[in-house]
């Protein structure tokens, strides 16, 4: 979907924004601070730092963090560019099995230190976790959270909490880490899911409260980006004050174009988030998950590998079903519900 009208760049004049065409402040326009503030009931702005998008984000809070040889726990299946964050600030990302190991009951809580504990070493230094979670759709219950929380306090971690997806959760509400350990998180954000914004490249950090680590992690995007582009820090600050009622209407549109692809491939519903993590082992010839992978190109279908969501997942794909209007999106999902078919 487009953005909401009026929260295009091109709907943004130089005449109509003092400074449009010159860098903003390192930490991040003033209208978007003061609108980030608005919308998480902040009193503090220095806990906020504009980026560049989630990955510019998790770039910096990973550089800035970091030691050589320090581990980041990842829960997996999970976003493919964390792994590659991690490794080029001198980190070792640990894949560790779980969204698709939770199921649904009370027992979830006591998984979270059982698939945890095994990984832990003297050099971890933080968890990944997302949720909504990119790529299963799973949304993470408050109690499981909390315990995630809990883990990380009693162990010293920090947790980088990818919450992107935040607004598409329809199984359960959505709840941020920081909700039960807020001087261990930092929550990253993005206009591009949420907004549409993703040729913008806009997201910010929420810190712990009196972090030390926010100067470091300013340094650190002041050295690579320096600022996020002006006019995106205005489009994204409109949005955040948009009263167009286009977030509970997107919402409900991804929610529908989920469910109807999952309904078509046999799969449950979405918890969230805009993927289906599909697990093919089934219709693999010998050829493997790259020949299945060929025979989608074949038909004009493309998918991404499971396997760079997490090692245990080479036997998965990956299927974004918001990456096209509808109509196409109906398509592809056709295409790949007669290739499974023809697969069995």
């Amino acid at each position: 979907l487009l953005p909401a009208a009026g929260c295009r760049v091109e709907d943004i004049l130089a005449e109509d924004v003092d400074g449009l065409n010159r860098y903003a402040n390192p930490q991040g326009h003033p209208a978007l601070l003061e609108a980030v503030c608005e919308r998480r009931d902040l009193s503090d702005p220095t806990r906020v730092l504009a980026t560049t998008g989630a990955t510019g984000a998790l770039d910096a809070i990973a550089g800035a963090l970091l030691a050589p040889g320090d581990e980041v726990l990842v829960l997996a299946p999970y976003w493919p560019l964390i792994r590659g964050i991690v490794t080029a600030s001198g980190g070792r990302a640990v894949d560790v099995p779980f969204y698709d190991r939770l199921r649904g009951t009370e027992e979830d809580v006591d998984l979270v230190r059982q698939c945890l504990q095994p990984f832990l070493s003297p050099r971890s230094a933080a968890i990944y976790v997302n949720t909504p979670n990119n790529p299963t759709g799973r949304v993470l219950s408050s109690a499981v959270v909390k315990a995630i929380a809990e883990f990380a306090k009693q162990e010293g971690l920090y947790i980088w909490s990818d919450e992107v997806y935040e607004d598409y959760a329809w199984a359960r509400p959505h709840v941020s880490p920081a909700t039960f350990a807020p001087e261990r998180s930092f929550a990253i954000y993005s206009f591009s899911k949420a907004y549409g914004m993703a040729g913008n490249r806009c997201g910010y950090i929420i810190g712990p409260p009196g972090s030390k680590w926010m100067g470091a992690i300013r340094k650190v995007t002041t050295h690579s980006f320096y600022s996020v582009p002006t006019a995106s820090q205005i489009a994204a600050s409109r949005v955040l004050r948009d009263q167009t009622g286009w977030l509970s209407a997107a919402s409900a549109a991804y929610q529908e174009a989920g469910n109807a692809a999952a309904r078509k491939l046999g799969l449950p519903d979405p918890e969230g988030g805009t993927f289906l993590f599909i697990n093919v082992s089934s219709h693999l010839d010998e050829r493997g998950v790259q020949g299945f992978l060929e025979t989608c190109i074949d038909h004009g279908l493309i998918l991404a590998p499971g396997g760079s969501c997490g090692s245990d997942y080479a036997d998965h794909v990956r299927l974004c079903f918001t990456c096209a209007p509808p109509d196409i999106t109906a398509r592809g999902v056709d295409v790949l519900a007669n290739i499974l078919r023809s697969a069995s």
